[in-house]
């Protein structure tokens, strides 16, 4: 297949593209390199899958009709997998405005380039922050998700919306998938497991908000990878599925967790309770399951080792 990736320069779109070139398709990125981190940091991925300075590399945002009118001519993709967005619920409370251009008419230029293209595929990337302050665990897609706590998953719940009406009126078989909090290597700086091992290790201080008590669906970012093709393959005119690893654990257990593959301690500094944060997210991954065969294989305690090992990998580099 012919598949473009929106936000292929970015932590999981950076895996989901060297995973499909590995499997012989033909992938092209379309990504902005935008400055919510280091866009170093991103053009460093695009190395890492053989795609910086490629003509398959497309460097603007999604919410440029021109440009995203000229890559879907150029590349005449058979599928998007849309993963660019702006990130992070905290961030969000900040600048809404800009999380609603980008994650909201970003998504929207995007199925219309794929209606006017004749594009039949769409896999959109949502969050489990949809959920919000949920009553109940798991988190089931026949769940409510009517009461979003940060704009950033208002945008989300949005973006799963326009899908649905554009898989309605113009017949695009669209998967949204509800990702929650991937890790691994390439993941972005502000993320709270990077943070830590590298802080940690370099014998920082790290910031921890609220109690600790508070949980995570934490899955390792080769899981999520193995869904997003999965759900590429699905036959279906609109669905959602949960990709997450169903194995939720508090943050003094990730923290646990991250001093053994360290050998080293952490030194904590307690903070309040962040406005717009979650006290857990726990997928129920049955449907997935059934529908996709997605079946995660890595656990915490292996996932963090080899997080600890490329981090260390790259620090002596």
């Amino acid at each position: 297949m012919n598949i473009l990736v929106t936000g292929g320069a970015g932590f999981i779109g950076s895996h989901v593209a060297e995973r499909l070139m590995k499997e012989d398709h033909s992938v092209s990125v379309l990504d902005e390199l935008n400055d919510y981190y280091s866009p170093s940091l991103k053009r460093k991925n695009l190395e890492e899958i053989g795609l910086a300075g490629s003509d398959r590399f497309h460097h603007g945002t999604i919410c440029d009709e021109r440009l995203v009118a000229e890559v879907f001519a150029k590349e005449r993709p058979d599928a998007v997998i849309h993963l660019a967005a702006r990130a992070g619920v905290r961030p969000s409370l900040e600048d809404p405005l800009l999380y609603e251009h980008a994650n909201v008419r970003g998504t929207v230029t995007l199925l219309e380039a794929c209606r006017r293209a004749g594009v039949r595929k769409f896999v959109f990337a949502s969050s489990s922050s949809i959920y919000g302050v949920a009553n109940r665990v798991p988190f089931s897609e026949e769940d409510q998700t009517n009461l979003p706590i940060s704009p950033y998953a208002a945008t989300k719940i949005a973006g799963e919306k326009l899908c649905y009406t554009w898989a309605h009126l113009y017949g695009l078989d669209v998967v949204c998938l509800r990702f929650f909090t991937v890790y691994g290597p390439r993941q972005r700086p502000d993320l709270a497991i990077r943070k830590f091992i590298e802080a940690i290790d370099a014998g920082r201080t790290i910031p921890v908000f609220g109690d600790g008590s508070s949980g995570r669906d934490y899955t390792f970012v080769d899981d999520t990878v193995q869904g997003i093709l999965a759900a590429l393959h699905h036959q279906t005119r609109y669905d959602i599925f949960n990709l997450g690893n169903s194995s939720p654990i508090t943050l003094t257990r990730l923290i646990e967790v991250i001093e053994h593959a360290l050998s080293k301690k952490a030194v904590i500094d307690r903070l309040p309770d962040q406005p717009g944060d979650v006290p857990i997210t726990y997928a129920d991954i049955s449907k997935a399951q059934r529908l996709l065969g997605y079946h995660p294989q890595t656990s915490i305690g292996d996932g963090i080792a080899r997080f600890v090992e490329w981090h260390r990998r790259r620090v002596t580099a």
